[in-house]
């Protein structure tokens, strides 16, 4: 509650004074505390301090209070030592020494065991022009409901059931709210305009779209992502030979992405490449808690070792480890990442825009062709990385195509992220911005193909046609509805390589 209070005064200049009590001292660590408490780009707000600046010449009274200690496996949270508080009381003073109306901060120390002292609640009385009287305030003193009728379970009830009917009905607006943002103001003239008898409708001129979309692919990549100020290194590429067989050769490399972070991945170079020749790249993505081998000799059946299987038809192709590896490590770097605007796909994204950097090296790599093609959470990675690197000509998105906003604040769909432990999911207004519709948006013009299991538990079919609906009306009002496609298949949560493999052969063919 005084977290609550402490952000709704710097929101809201109409409130003249806030009492902020037992949430002052925690810093700018808002990853390591309950997951309810997690802000996109708080660190950049300068933490509590910068935050306090909102308030201009406002009143924010701050008590340093116990509070209940709460634990759970997404965090937890202690009442701050007085000395914390002090501390960033000061930090916090020196900051706003700069301004010409800093707020007035008031500073109150709670007895213990208590919260709401008299000291604070005083001052934030006389700022409203009410005094109160020292005798007669309970100081110590515990609180009590007198009531007989009231029953508090019910009311919270209420309250969150309206909480969840306002989200819900903004999800159920959220297409509509997309497609304005981005579809029709990046093309006027897909505005929807009045019921048409006509047999054939003119396609659009695509240039305009597509050069309109690169502010949306900067909005999405520096908004909705996240993306770090660190330069790129060199690659300094290390490799070593894992694998050989009569058809290809398979080679383990290292990348350098940021200085101390890396990229690695596994590469498989086919032995009858002739001198002078380039081919088309497969970029074959694994899942959570996968390994780059899973997609090429593994036997596990969800992957069908389908970047070997491409690797026999003549492709080149490189598996990359993405960091969704290793529960629940993974998330407590998104959370961290969360606090500087960042996300997870942030390292995900600058690891492949190295990959392609080096790609791009190899004379056998035709540099215009690599294709990326991913399952599950590689799935999820076609959707975001394509959208935001032209350097892939050419997406599958397999066992992850989605109504993404429904995906996650769905509360009744049992595969719902509100009901599993991918906790990480929720980006930053990505509801109101960019669903799975307009990130192939980003992708268009370029090639792309969804695959669809018909018992893949991550989705329902409806939802996936209802998605991709969008997808390919939108490449049909430019002409080019014959550059995506889609599959259902009768199997699950896997690759198929039935049509995707045709779609690759037909657009990046092996000559």
């Amino acid at each position: 509650g005084g977290l609550t209070a402490f952000y709704a005064g710097a929101c809201d200049p109409s409130l003249n004074a806030v009492l902020a009590s037992g949430c002052f001292g925690l810093g700018d660590r808002s990853w390591e505390e309950p997951i309810y408490r997690n802000i996109f780009g708080l660190t950049d707000m300068g933490g509590p301090a910068g935050i306090a600046a909102l308030y201009g010449g406002r009143t924010l009274i701050i008590e340093h209070s116990e509070f209940p200690e709460i634990v759970d496996h997404k965090g937890s949270v202690a009442t701050p030592d007085a000395a914390a508080v002090s501390l960033e009381i000061k930090r916090t003073a020196e900051l706003l020494a700069a301004f010409q109306t800093p707020p007035g901060i008031l500073f109150s120390e709670a007895a213990e065991g208590t919260r709401a002292g008299f000291p604070a609640v005083a001052a934030l009385c006389a700022e409203i022009g009410h005094n109160v009287e020292v005798s007669r305030f309970p100081t110590a003193l515990p609180l009590f409901d007198t009531r007989t009728d009231f029953d508090p379970d019910a009311r919270h009830e209420r309250v969150f059931r309206g909480v969840e009917s306002c989200v819900q009905r903004l999800v159920d607006q959220s297409t509509e709210t997309r497609e304005e943002y981005f579809f029709f103001t990046a093309e006027t003239n897909l505005q929807p305009g009045k019921w048409s008898t006509e047999r054939i409708h003119p396609t659009l001129e695509p240039s305009g779209f597509i050069e309109a979309s690169a502010a949306f692919r900067e909005q999405f990549s520096k908004d909705v992502i996240g993306e770090f100020d660190e330069a790129f290194v060199d690659p300094s590429p290390r490799s070593r030979q894992i694998l050989e067989n009569e058809k290809w050769t398979g080679w383990e490399v290292v990348l350098e992405v940021y200085e101390g972070f890396f990229a690695w991945g596994v590469l498989l170079m086919p032995n009858d490449i002739e001198e002078g020749e380039n081919r088309p790249v497969v970029v074959c993505q694994h899942g959570r808690n996968g390994l780059p081998r899973d997609t090429v000799d593994a036997g596990k059946s969800a992957y069908s070792d389908f970047a070997a299987t491409l690797a026999d038809r003549g492709y080149i192709t490189f598996s990359p480890h993405n960091l969704y590896r290793h529960e629940d490590r993974y998330r407590w770097l998104d959370r961290k990442a969360n606090q500087i605007g960042c996300t997870l796909f942030s390292f995900i994204t600058a690891s492949h825009q190295q990959i392609l950097t080096w790609l791009a090296t190899l004379p056998q790599v035709n540099r215009e062709q690599i294709a990326f093609y991913g399952l599950s959470y590689g799935g999820e990675s076609a959707m975001r990385v394509p959208a935001l690197l032209d350097g892939y000509a050419l997406s599958i998105c397999s066992g992850d195509f989605n109504q993404w906003t429904r995906k996650v604040a769905d509360p009744d769909f049992p595969a719902s992220f509100m009901k599993t432990i991918e906790w990480e999911m929720p980006y930053w207004n990505l509801g109101n911005t960019f669903d799975y519709g307009e990130m192939a948006g980003l992708i268009f013009p370029r090639p792309f193909f969804v695959e669809r299991g018909h018992h893949d538990g991550v989705s329902r079919d409806r939802w996936v046609a209802h998605e991709y609906a969008r997808v390919r009306w939108l490449y049909a009002q430019f002409g080019l509805g014959d550059r995506t496609r889609i599959e259902f298949f009768q199997g699950g949560h896997s690759v198929n390589g039935v049509g995707s493999f045709a779609f690759l052969d037909e657009f990046l063919p092996v000559k």
